[in-house]
């Protein structure tokens, strides 16, 4: 599983964003997926699970959302991508990915990850 740190905070997180220019949640993924952690592939639509938390925005305060996480395909890992400068990206197994991470929902959701069990 791809960590990166969140830009704020330094924690480890999953790639997320907002779904923009009606792209499907499935689309948004693989965008953030690259954005945020340089991974070029093509996303399974198949929701692994939801998790919600609180982003603290600068102009508007505490924000509740609801994240729905979308496998990707990883057929390229890039050297630069465009949030290379202000995040660290890192692999882990998904048992370690699942202690780095603070949210208990994504914590079950990744234990419970098998990525042999996605559809080809």
């Amino acid at each position: 599983v791809a960590l990166v740190t969140s830009r704020r905070t330094r924690r480890w997180v999953l790639p997320k964003g907002w779904p923009m220019d009606g792209a499907t949640p499935s689309e948004a993924a693989a965008r953030e997926a690259y954005e945020e952690a340089g991974l070029e592939g093509r996303t399974v639509d198949v929701c692994l699970g939801i998790y919600s938390y609180t982003k603290a925005l600068e102009d508007e305060g505490d924000v509740p959302c609801v994240v729905a996480i979308f496998p990707l395909k990883v057929k390229r890992v890039l050297r630069d991508w465009p949030e290379a400068k202000q995040r660290k990206r890192k692999w882990f197994s998904t048992k370690k990915a699942a202690t780095l991470v603070d949210m208990p929902e994504l914590k079950r959701i990744l234990r419970e990850f098998d990525p042999f069990l996605l559809p080809r």
